[in-house]
Formats: C-alpha cells, structure tokens, sequence
C-alpha cells in the first residue's frame, strides 16, 4: 500500500480490559442503547492539514460519512469542531518551536468553515460548525459546542476525527467530565500510529466512555440494545 492510499487502523482493547468492566459493572459496554435525538456525533478537526498528510485520516473518512449520514436520518446532530486561529504566545514558540507554532496556528485554514473541512464530507442543513481554541472542543471558554449541544438535548456523544490522542481524547475526557456519555468510535478516529490509537482507547475504554467499532455504533442509532 502506498502512502498516498487510506489505511484503517489495527485497533483493539485488551481483553483484561473487557473483563475488568464485566467484573465490575456486569457488562462490556456502559452505554447499551441510545437515543438517537439526543445524540451528537462530534468530528474533531478533519481539514486538509491533516487529512492529507495522514493516511490514516483518510481511512477513517467512509466510517465518518456513515455515521453522519445515518445519525441525522434518525433525528440526531452532527457536530463539526474545526481548529480555530489563535494568537502566538511564549509558551507555545517554546514549547513547538516558533515554525511549528505558527503553523498549528494556522492548521484550521482561512474562510467560511463548511469550506475548511476535507473535500470528502456534506456538511447538512441542520448540522453544527464551531471552531476550538484549544485541543478540546469541551474545554470552557474555548468552545461554543457544550452550549449548542446543552440546547438540542444532548446526552451522549460519539468523538471521531483526529488525532486521536491529542484533540480527540481531550475532548473524550473533558465531555466525561462535562456528564456527556461518550463513546470514542474505535475505527472513526485516526492519528499516525496504531500503537499511540490504541494507548488513547485503552485510556478511554478504562476511566472515560466506551469504545466501539462505527457497525456497533450504527446498530445502536437503529435502535439496536447491546
């Protein structure tokens, strides 16, 4: 396979962690159904900057697709979170280095926001557009998403994008801390190695939400239990 094409992820949780949970709670999954008009699927950062670098990220676009399209057909919200612009500070040119500073800065792109995201995706009429100033897009003060999420009734969110230990595990954990049920969707997350996706699912999977592949997901919008 060439770098150019989309890979999947070899995702997967340990099964000492499965048992964990059972032995605790009585089940694998927290979270055995939903309902689908108090559910947002939250994309996390899918722009060009990165999806075009990341093979990766380009696996990932079909899962998201599927589930953006069936969870508004059932009566949900789809949730675009994109990088915003922010200011150079000291900490951040000590911390990346002045070049990559700016261009983190920048990786979110110029112009309306349904036109800053990846060519591959149909932003719908009733679908949510918000930028984040910071890595996750529940921290307070740097988000508008837990307010137009709190005002459509929403309960539980399904986290994808990218990547998935930085910006999408951010946002898992501060969304756990926010009483959101999340599930971090195992094969609609991407980041450069399969090694560092599956550390971030174990870290969910174990203390956040549940992890689950996009078919389960899209069984439980249908109305599926389990």
């Amino acid at each position: 396979m060439s770098d150019n094409e989309p890979l999947p992820h070899a995702w997967h949780i340990e099964d000492r962690e499965y048992r964990r949970q059972e032995e605790r709670r009585g089940r694998r999954f927290a979270y055995t159904s939903l309902d689908p008009a108090r559910t947002a699927l939250v994309v996390v950062d899918m722009v060009p900057f990165f999806v075009e670098a990341n093979p990766y990220c380009r696996g990932i676009v079909p899962n998201v697709r599927r589930l953006a399209g069936r969870l508004r057909t059932a009566g949900g919200t789809v949730a675009w979170v994109l990088p915003g612009r922010t200011e150079r500070t000291r900490v951040g040119d000590e911390f990346h280095g002045p070049e990559a500073a700016g261009m983190f800065r920048n990786a979110g792109g110029s112009g309306p926001l349904s036109d800053r995201l990846w060519h591959g995706f149909t932003v719908g009429a009733d679908d949510v557009l918000v930028e984040k100033t910071a890595p996750s897009a529940f921290f307070p003060g740097h988000c508008p998403l837990p307010e137009r999420l709190e005002a459509r009734g929403i309960d539980t969110v399904l986290i994808t994008g990218t990547v998935t230990n930085v910006c999408c595990e951010s946002s898992a954990r501060d969304a756990s801390t926010l009483g959101y049920r999340v599930v971090m969707v195992a094969d609609a997350n991407a980041t450069g190695r399969d090694q560092d996706h599956n550390a971030t699912l174990h870290t969910v999977y174990r203390s956040f939400g549940d992890v689950r592949p996009t078919a389960e997901v899209l069984a439980l919008i249908d109305g599926g239990a389990f």
